[in-house]
């Protein structure tokens, strides 16, 4: 039996400000409404749905353990699209053929563009 990732639960302080910044900023679909406890995200297009669940107040927020890496053609097309919507990612950094950019979501949870899957070879 083969197992597919296709869905990503994350915790939230305010579940509804976090599902707005991925619907915003990401283009996740949503209808911003919380049902069993959960607000859900739908990958516009393809790929993994996004799960969003009221945190504890136990719960710790914004670690590294986990980053959420999102592809892009041009990361620098994308950064200037998304700080004239608001959102300000750091320095474009330079790796392996390909570039990427960091930013937290409203949790302090690492998000990052990158352009790995569009690299030439």
């Amino acid at each position: 039996m083969q197992a597919v990732l296709d869905t990503i639960l994350m915790y939230a302080k305010n579940p509804a400000a976090t599902a707005a910044f991925y619907s915003q900023f990401f283009g996740f679909e949503t209808s911003g409404e919380m049902v069993e406890g959960l607000i859900e995200l739908n990958a516009p297009g393809s790929g993994a749905s996004i799960l969003i669940h009221q945190a504890a107040k136990s719960v710790k927020l914004g670690q590294v353990g986990v980053k959420l890496m999102f592809s892009v053609e041009d990361v620098d097309v994308f950064k200037e699209e998304s700080a004239q919507r608001g959102l300000v990612f750091g320095s474009t950094h330079q790796a392996n053929g390909y570039a990427f950019a960091n930013v937290k979501d409203p949790d302090g949870n690492s998000v990052a563009v990158s352009s790995r899957a569009y690299r030439a070879g």
